[in-house]
Protein backbone atom coordinates (compact mmCIF):
# COMPACT_ATOMS: atom_id res chain seq x y z
CA UNK A 1 0.00 0.00 0.00
CA UNK A 2 1.49 3.38 -0.77
CA UNK A 3 2.20 5.61 1.61
CA UNK A 4 1.32 8.67 0.38
CA UNK A 5 0.09 11.60 3.34
CA UNK A 6 -3.78 10.64 4.21
CA UNK A 7 -5.63 11.12 7.20
CA UNK A 8 -7.23 7.44 7.30
CA UNK A 9 -5.66 3.98 6.41
CA UNK A 10 -7.96 1.35 4.76
CA UNK A 11 -6.00 -1.12 6.00
CA UNK A 12 -3.07 -2.70 7.83
CA UNK A 13 -0.28 -5.14 7.56
CA UNK A 14 -0.34 -7.83 10.22
CA UNK A 15 3.59 -8.74 10.49
CA UNK A 16 2.44 -11.89 12.61
CA UNK A 17 4.75 -13.90 14.69
CA UNK A 18 7.72 -14.61 11.92
CA UNK A 19 8.24 -13.96 8.61
CA UNK A 20 10.28 -17.14 7.88
CA UNK A 21 8.37 -19.34 5.37
CA UNK A 22 9.08 -22.61 7.39
CA UNK A 23 8.75 -21.30 10.72
CA UNK A 24 5.18 -20.26 9.38
CA UNK A 25 4.53 -23.81 8.45
CA UNK A 26 5.39 -25.42 11.75
CA UNK A 27 3.53 -22.50 13.76
CA UNK A 28 0.40 -23.09 11.67
CA UNK A 29 0.54 -26.44 12.80
CA UNK A 30 1.18 -25.94 16.24
CA UNK A 31 -1.44 -22.83 16.77
CA UNK A 32 -4.02 -24.70 14.69
CA UNK A 33 -3.91 -27.75 16.92
CA UNK A 34 -3.99 -25.50 20.11
CA UNK A 35 -6.97 -23.95 18.81
CA UNK A 36 -8.91 -27.37 17.95
CA UNK A 37 -8.11 -28.30 21.70
CA UNK A 38 -9.37 -24.97 23.18
CA UNK A 39 -12.72 -25.67 20.76
CA UNK A 40 -13.29 -28.96 21.45
CA UNK A 41 -11.67 -29.07 25.15
CA UNK A 42 -14.03 -26.34 26.39
CA UNK A 43 -17.21 -27.43 24.19
CA UNK A 44 -17.13 -30.66 26.09
CA UNK A 45 -16.53 -28.88 29.69
CA UNK A 46 -19.84 -26.98 28.44
CA UNK A 47 -21.78 -30.17 26.95
CA UNK A 48 -20.89 -32.31 30.20
CA UNK A 49 -22.21 -29.72 32.37
CA UNK A 50 -25.27 -29.39 30.63
CA UNK A 51 -26.18 -33.44 30.60
CA UNK A 52 -25.54 -33.57 34.23
CA UNK A 53 -27.81 -32.53 36.68
CA UNK A 54 -25.54 -32.88 39.54
CA UNK A 55 -23.55 -30.23 38.10
CA UNK A 56 -26.41 -27.49 37.43
CA UNK A 57 -24.56 -25.53 39.91
CA UNK A 58 -23.19 -21.93 40.71
CA UNK A 59 -20.08 -22.91 40.39
CA UNK A 60 -20.07 -24.84 37.01
CA UNK A 61 -22.61 -22.80 35.77
CA UNK A 62 -19.85 -19.75 35.92
CA UNK A 63 -17.32 -22.69 34.90
CA UNK A 64 -19.37 -23.34 31.89
CA UNK A 65 -19.61 -19.40 30.79
CA UNK A 66 -16.27 -18.89 31.34
CA UNK A 67 -15.55 -22.07 28.43
CA UNK A 68 -17.99 -20.23 26.31
CA UNK A 69 -15.88 -17.03 26.38
CA UNK A 70 -12.72 -19.19 25.53
CA UNK A 71 -14.03 -20.19 22.86
CA UNK A 72 -15.09 -16.67 22.01
CA UNK A 73 -11.63 -15.35 22.66
CA UNK A 74 -9.43 -17.21 21.33
CA UNK A 75 -11.76 -17.55 17.82
CA UNK A 76 -11.54 -13.94 17.60
CA UNK A 77 -7.56 -14.27 16.99
CA UNK A 78 -6.19 -17.27 16.06
CA UNK A 79 -8.83 -18.22 12.55
CA UNK A 80 -7.22 -14.78 11.39
CA UNK A 81 -3.58 -15.48 12.42
CA UNK A 82 -3.67 -18.69 10.62
CA UNK A 83 -4.78 -18.14 7.14
CA UNK A 84 -1.77 -14.84 7.52
CA UNK A 85 0.16 -17.60 8.35
CA UNK A 86 -0.67 -19.98 5.25
CA UNK A 87 -1.19 -16.86 2.56
CA UNK A 88 1.46 -14.04 1.67
CA UNK A 89 -1.21 -11.23 2.01
CA UNK A 90 -1.52 -10.10 5.37
CA UNK A 91 -3.54 -7.47 5.44
CA UNK A 92 -6.46 -6.44 6.97
CA UNK A 93 -9.27 -3.73 6.47
CA UNK A 94 -9.25 -0.42 9.05
CA UNK A 95 -12.74 -1.59 9.86
CA UNK A 96 -11.92 -5.54 10.48
CA UNK A 97 -9.33 -4.51 12.40
CA UNK A 98 -11.23 -2.25 14.16
CA UNK A 99 -13.89 -5.15 15.18
CA UNK A 100 -10.96 -7.54 16.29
CA UNK A 101 -9.78 -5.08 18.63
CA UNK A 102 -13.09 -5.14 20.21
CA UNK A 103 -14.16 -8.72 20.87
CA UNK A 104 -10.64 -9.28 21.94
CA UNK A 105 -10.97 -6.47 24.49
CA UNK A 106 -14.98 -7.34 25.52
CA UNK A 107 -13.83 -11.11 26.12
CA UNK A 108 -10.76 -10.73 27.59
CA UNK A 109 -12.60 -8.25 30.21
CA UNK A 110 -15.37 -11.40 30.50
CA UNK A 111 -13.05 -13.52 31.06
CA UNK A 112 -11.42 -11.31 34.00
CA UNK A 113 -14.74 -10.47 35.37
CA UNK A 114 -16.24 -14.18 35.58
CA UNK A 115 -12.69 -15.46 37.37
CA UNK A 116 -13.84 -12.56 39.44
CA UNK A 117 -16.97 -14.46 40.42
CA UNK A 118 -15.93 -17.61 40.19
CA UNK A 119 -13.45 -15.92 43.77
CA UNK A 120 -16.67 -14.91 44.97
CA UNK A 121 -18.51 -18.21 44.41
CA UNK A 122 -15.62 -20.25 46.12
CA UNK A 123 -15.62 -17.41 48.96
CA UNK A 124 -19.61 -17.56 49.69
CA UNK A 125 -19.31 -21.43 49.66
CA UNK A 126 -16.22 -21.57 52.29
CA UNK A 127 -16.60 -18.72 54.61
CA UNK A 128 -20.28 -18.38 54.59
CA UNK A 129 -21.73 -21.86 53.26
CA UNK A 130 -25.11 -22.40 55.34
CA UNK A 131 -26.01 -18.56 53.51
CA UNK A 132 -24.67 -20.15 49.92
CA UNK A 133 -27.78 -21.31 48.62
CA UNK A 134 -29.86 -17.65 49.09
CA UNK A 135 -26.58 -15.81 48.48
CA UNK A 136 -26.06 -17.72 45.22
CA UNK A 137 -28.98 -17.97 43.68
CA UNK A 138 -29.80 -18.86 40.47
CA UNK A 139 -31.18 -15.49 39.72
CA UNK A 140 -28.30 -13.93 41.04
CA UNK A 141 -25.49 -15.94 39.71
CA UNK A 142 -27.40 -14.92 36.03
CA UNK A 143 -27.08 -11.25 36.98
CA UNK A 144 -23.67 -11.82 37.96
CA UNK A 145 -22.83 -13.29 34.35
CA UNK A 146 -24.94 -10.94 32.29
CA UNK A 147 -23.51 -7.89 34.22
CA UNK A 148 -20.05 -9.45 33.62
CA UNK A 149 -21.15 -9.38 29.87
CA UNK A 150 -22.30 -5.86 29.71
CA UNK A 151 -20.12 -3.71 31.32
CA UNK A 152 -16.65 -5.85 29.46
CA UNK A 153 -18.53 -4.63 26.14
CA UNK A 154 -19.43 -0.80 27.19
CA UNK A 155 -15.80 -0.55 28.01
CA UNK A 156 -14.35 -2.39 25.17
CA UNK A 157 -16.93 0.04 23.18
CA UNK A 158 -15.09 2.94 24.67
CA UNK A 159 -12.09 2.23 23.19
CA UNK A 160 -13.12 1.19 19.87
CA UNK A 161 -14.82 4.49 19.41
CA UNK A 162 -11.85 6.37 20.38
CA UNK A 163 -9.86 4.68 18.16
CA UNK A 164 -12.01 4.90 15.61
CA UNK A 165 -11.47 8.98 15.92
CA UNK A 166 -7.37 8.71 15.48
CA UNK A 167 -6.03 9.60 12.37
CA UNK A 168 -3.27 6.67 11.05
CA UNK A 169 -0.75 8.12 7.82
CA UNK A 170 1.42 5.86 7.43
CA UNK A 171 2.92 3.68 8.03
CA UNK A 172 0.88 0.87 7.99
CA UNK A 173 2.59 -2.20 9.28
CA UNK A 174 1.26 -3.53 13.00
CA UNK A 175 3.93 -5.43 14.58
CA UNK A 176 1.89 -8.37 16.08
CA UNK A 177 -0.23 -10.83 15.48
CA UNK A 178 -3.51 -9.11 15.71
CA UNK A 179 -5.34 -5.48 16.41
CA UNK A 180 -4.27 -4.80 20.08
CA UNK A 181 -4.57 -1.41 21.34
CA UNK A 182 -1.45 -0.77 22.07
CA UNK A 183 0.29 -1.54 18.92
CA UNK A 184 -2.18 0.79 17.11
CA UNK A 185 -2.04 3.57 19.43
CA UNK A 186 1.96 3.49 18.22
CA UNK A 187 1.03 3.87 14.55
CA UNK A 188 -1.75 6.93 15.23
CA UNK A 189 -0.42 10.09 13.66
CA UNK A 190 -2.83 12.13 16.09
CA UNK A 191 -2.35 12.75 19.77
CA UNK A 192 -3.33 9.72 21.73
CA UNK A 193 -3.18 11.21 25.25
CA UNK A 194 -7.00 10.78 25.94
CA UNK A 195 -6.36 6.80 24.46
CA UNK A 196 -3.72 6.23 26.96
CA UNK A 197 -5.11 7.82 29.28
CA UNK A 198 -8.52 5.99 29.45
CA UNK A 199 -6.50 2.81 28.55
CA UNK A 200 -3.91 3.26 32.02
CA UNK A 201 -7.03 4.68 34.24
CA UNK A 202 -10.35 3.26 33.34
CA UNK A 203 -8.52 0.01 31.77
CA UNK A 204 -6.55 -0.26 34.93
CA UNK A 205 -9.80 0.17 36.77
CA UNK A 206 -11.86 -2.55 35.17
CA UNK A 207 -8.84 -5.20 34.57
CA UNK A 208 -7.50 -4.61 38.44
CA UNK A 209 -11.29 -4.68 40.21
CA UNK A 210 -11.68 -8.34 39.63
CA UNK A 211 -8.26 -9.29 40.82
CA UNK A 212 -8.73 -7.26 43.36
CA UNK A 213 -12.11 -8.95 44.22
CA UNK A 214 -10.09 -12.57 43.70
CA UNK A 215 -7.05 -11.48 45.91
CA UNK A 216 -9.83 -10.29 48.96
CA UNK A 217 -11.97 -13.29 48.36
CA UNK A 218 -8.85 -15.77 48.95
CA UNK A 219 -7.51 -13.75 51.98
CA UNK A 220 -10.92 -14.76 54.09
CA UNK A 221 -10.86 -18.02 52.27
CA UNK A 222 -6.94 -18.94 53.84
CA UNK A 223 -8.31 -16.95 56.84
CA UNK A 224 -11.46 -19.90 56.90
CA UNK A 225 -9.55 -22.59 55.86
CA UNK A 226 -6.32 -22.29 58.90
CA UNK A 227 -8.97 -22.67 61.49
CA UNK A 228 -10.18 -25.73 60.02
CA UNK A 229 -8.79 -28.22 62.77
CA UNK A 230 -7.48 -31.08 60.82
CA UNK A 231 -4.76 -30.85 57.90
CA UNK A 232 -7.37 -33.27 55.52
CA UNK A 233 -9.76 -31.29 56.47
CA UNK A 234 -7.93 -28.13 55.08
CA UNK A 235 -6.44 -29.40 52.02
CA UNK A 236 -9.84 -30.58 51.45
CA UNK A 237 -11.77 -27.32 51.57
CA UNK A 238 -8.81 -25.78 49.86
CA UNK A 239 -8.45 -27.98 46.86
CA UNK A 240 -11.69 -26.60 45.54
CA UNK A 241 -9.93 -23.45 44.80
CA UNK A 242 -6.60 -25.23 43.20
CA UNK A 243 -8.00 -25.43 39.36
CA UNK A 244 -9.15 -21.47 39.65
CA UNK A 245 -6.20 -20.17 41.47
CA UNK A 246 -3.80 -21.85 39.09
CA UNK A 247 -6.14 -20.15 35.64
CA UNK A 248 -5.92 -16.69 37.84
CA UNK A 249 -2.07 -17.08 37.91
CA UNK A 250 -2.15 -17.61 34.20
CA UNK A 251 -4.41 -15.17 33.45
CA UNK A 252 -3.53 -12.24 35.47
CA UNK A 253 0.53 -12.98 35.22
CA UNK A 254 0.58 -12.25 31.49
CA UNK A 255 -2.41 -9.78 31.35
CA UNK A 256 -0.73 -7.01 33.88
CA UNK A 257 2.60 -7.55 32.26
CA UNK A 258 1.32 -5.97 28.72
CA UNK A 259 -1.43 -3.97 29.84
CA UNK A 260 -0.62 -2.03 33.15
CA UNK A 261 2.32 -0.28 32.13
CA UNK A 262 2.96 2.86 30.21
CA UNK A 263 3.60 2.75 26.44
CA UNK A 264 6.25 3.66 26.74
CA UNK A 265 7.62 0.32 27.93
CA UNK A 266 5.96 -1.34 24.74
CA UNK A 267 7.99 -4.41 23.46
CA UNK A 268 6.96 -5.87 20.44
CA UNK A 269 8.77 -9.81 20.83
CA UNK A 270 8.23 -9.67 24.56
CA UNK A 271 4.25 -8.72 24.11
CA UNK A 272 4.01 -10.86 21.51
CA UNK A 273 4.99 -14.02 23.12
CA UNK A 274 3.35 -13.19 26.18
CA UNK A 275 0.38 -12.48 24.80
CA UNK A 276 0.46 -16.12 23.10
CA UNK A 277 0.12 -17.18 26.47
CA UNK A 278 -3.06 -15.64 27.38
CA UNK A 279 -4.58 -15.55 24.16
CA UNK A 280 -4.39 -19.15 23.38
CA UNK A 281 -2.35 -21.35 25.71
CA UNK A 282 -4.55 -20.55 28.87
CA UNK A 283 -8.20 -21.06 27.05
CA UNK A 284 -6.71 -23.99 25.62
CA UNK A 285 -5.23 -25.78 29.22
CA UNK A 286 -8.61 -24.20 31.23
CA UNK A 287 -10.40 -27.51 30.08
CA UNK A 288 -7.57 -29.60 31.77
CA UNK A 289 -6.62 -27.44 34.98
CA UNK A 290 -10.60 -27.67 35.70
CA UNK A 291 -11.45 -31.33 34.53
CA UNK A 292 -8.21 -33.18 35.93
CA UNK A 293 -8.37 -32.71 39.56
CA UNK A 294 -12.57 -32.40 39.79
CA UNK A 295 -14.25 -35.85 41.03
CA UNK A 296 -17.47 -34.25 39.80
CA UNK A 297 -16.36 -33.03 36.59
CA UNK A 298 -14.27 -36.31 35.85
CA UNK A 299 -17.96 -38.59 36.35
CA UNK A 300 -19.39 -36.20 34.22
CA UNK A 301 -16.78 -36.34 31.70
CA UNK A 302 -17.26 -39.91 31.73
CA UNK A 303 -20.93 -39.96 31.27
CA UNK A 304 -20.44 -37.91 28.63
CA UNK A 305 -18.54 -40.32 26.65
CA UNK A 306 -20.55 -43.58 27.15
CA UNK A 307 -23.33 -41.90 25.87
CA UNK A 308 -21.68 -40.30 22.85
CA UNK A 309 -20.17 -44.08 22.16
Amino acid sequence: MPQENQSHMTEFLLLGLTSNPKQQVWLFAIFLAMYLVNVIGNSVIIAAIQRDARLHTPMYFFLSNLSLVDICFTTVIVPQMLVNLLTQRKTILFVQCLTQMYFFVAFGITDSFLLAVMAIDRYVAICNPLHYNTTMSPRRCRLLVMTSWAVSHLHSLTHTILMGRLSFCGPNVIHHFFCDVQPLLTLSCSDTFINELLAFTEGSVVIMSPFIFIVVSYAYITRTVLRVPSGEGRYKVFSTCGSHLTVVALFYGTIISVYIRPSSTYSVTKDRVVTVIYTVITPMLNPFIYSLRNKDMKQALRKLANKTE
